[in-house]
């Protein structure tokens, strides 16, 4: 997981960033995640991940601007993307990935971090006023009714 989600996309963003700057303009969305902005029990490898994604593209923003590159963390909750069915995730409302696509699109150039998704916004916004002990406890709670804890540190 460290290797698809901090790896990758930084080396990715390097070589992109790069080529973009270069030519004097471009754009480059990550993929980060609700679950970034706090750990999560269950998921916190996960989370830790995403909360990566989410620095490493805010920072990028800001870097890459004066060559005219923008670059998007896109923080999306749950969504449809078949990733639930092979981590035997039970996952109720989500989005499905065109609406994400389409938000993120249209909020490269705009900001920073795009929240797509009615549902990601609520539980979001209305999370933001919590301590953050309580919306990690909340988000673990979330999380637990999703799917079997993935804790490194759990039994077999």
């Amino acid at each position: 997981m460290f290797e698809v989600n901090c790896l990758a996309v930084l080396e990715q963003s390097v070589v992109f960033g790069r080529r973009f700057a270069k030519r004097g303009r471009g754009g480059i969305i990550l993929m980060a995640s609700l679950l970034g902005w706090q750990g999560v029990a269950g998921v916190a490898h996960y989370a830790a991940t995403k909360a990566y994604v989410q620095s490493l593209a805010e920072g990028l923003h800001r870097e890459l601007a004066p060559s005219s590159v923008d670059v998007l963390a896109s923080a999306p909750g749950p969504v449809h993307s078949g990733f639930a069915g092979r981590a035997k995730m039970r996952m109720g409302k989500a989005e499905t990935p065109a609406p994400v696509a389409k938000a993120s699109l249209e909020a490269l150039g705009r900001k920073a971090t795009v929240i797509p998704g009615a549902l990601s916004k609520l539980l979001t916004y209305s999370l933001l006023p919590l301590p953050r002990s309580l919306r990690v406890r909340i988000l673990t709670g979330v999380m637990g009714n999703m799917t079997r804890p993935q804790s490194a540190y759990s039994q077999p």
